[in-house]
């Protein structure tokens, strides 16, 4: 046999040498925990498109924050399913509101968890967009168009309120142009200049989202969120919606969803030096679990190669709803 032979596989040879030159290596502190919130007592209700997710209550809610806070998670991402709804989501920002109330009871649990809020008016509309609309009707169908602008002003009180309530990271998910600039505004304005943003920056019109529509009471009542959110054939666009809210002041990045998008995810950490994250959304779950139901994969073994996938790829942070799992799985548990 000629040579020089390349033996690749002598560093493949054990588990303690794969260990030894692993490249990528997830971590526990790489992942956010996704809660719905919503009102009522003693709710801790499974969402049935989304085995082992639950809506819970105020008042059951410290038992998941509990067991987040003994796997050493160190985030939580707050929705919230409120009591009621009107046209501007005036429920997003209220004091009282169901987001505001969960966070003071976390920080008061456990300060060092950190609480990120997503700040967007779609589970607080009645009419499940993201902003305000202008409706009229066309041969008895209903038409509407979402008010760019005049949504900032609503989205800025959300975040605003948010932080009042003690959260340490905003999370921005409304996809309006110029959402950043005006949210880092409203927040310097009133004393949350300390407060970071975790901007949805290239979040995509995905037909994932499906599970979380039903978690969150979010579906539009009208149309759909094409014109809003990207384009999924789209890849230089996402780099253009990147850099604007980065001139606007972003602390992070986010590509949304993650496993088909791993490319996008690739672009973004090699355009932009700033954290970026990925979210492992609703429908990814959800065909993994269903799976994994039928027994038809090894959830555990699935489940974490795709989480270092999306790592790989470039992701310092994880928004995931098997955070727990994978976190149990990390530790052997």
């Amino acid at each position: 046999m000629s040579f020089p032979i390349m033996r690749h596989r002598r560093l493949r040879g054990t588990a303690g040498i794969r260990g030894m030159v692993r490249e990528t290596v997830l971590n526990v502190l790489d992942f956010i925990q996704p809660i719905f919130v919503t009102y009522g007592t003693g709710v801790k209700n499974e969402i049935s498109s989304m085995p082992g997710v639950y809506h819970f209550s105020l008042d059951t809610l410290k038992e998941e924050v509990d067991e987040i806070a003994a796997l050493g998670i160190p985030a939580v991402l707050l929705f919230g399913i409120p009591e009621t709804k009107d046209a501007i989501g005036s429920s997003g920002f209220a004091e009282d509101g169901i987001v505001q109330e969960a966070t003071r009871l976390i920080k008061q649990w456990y300060p060092e968890l950190l609480v990120v809020a997503d700040t967007c008016l779609c589970e607080f509309t009645d009419h499940g967009h993201c902003g305000m609309v202008h409706t009229h009707t066309v041969n008895g169908v209903v038409h509407g168009d979402v008010l760019n602008d005049a949504s900032l002003e609503l989205l800025t009180r959300t975040a605003v309120s948010q932080a009042k309530a003690g959260a340490d990271i905003i999370a921005p998910s409304n996809m309006m142009d110029g959402f950043v600039q005006a949210i880092r505004t409203g927040l310097d304005e009133n004393g949350f200049e300390h407060v970071p943003i975790m901007s949805y920056s290239v979040k995509y019109a995905s037909a994932f989202y499906g599970p979380f529509r039903e978690a969150a009471d979010s579906a539009p009542q009208f149309g759909n969120r094409k014109t809003y959110q990207m384009d999924p054939a789209n890849l230089r666009e996402a780099i253009r919606e990147a850099d604007s809210d980065v001139l606007e002041g972003a602390d992070m990045l986010m590509v949304k969803p993650a496993l088909a998008y791993l490319d996008v995810i690739r672009t973004i950490r090699d355009q932009f030096d700033l954290p970026l994250v990925a979210y492992n959304v609703s429908g990814e779950y959800s065909m993994v679990k269903a799976a994994a139901q039928q027994g038809w994969i090894d959830e555990q073994a699935v489940v974490l190669e795709m989480l270092t996938g999306m790592k790989r790829a470039g992701a310092d942070i994880i928004i995931t709803y098997f955070a727990k799992d994978a976190a149990r799985w990390l530790r052997g548990g």
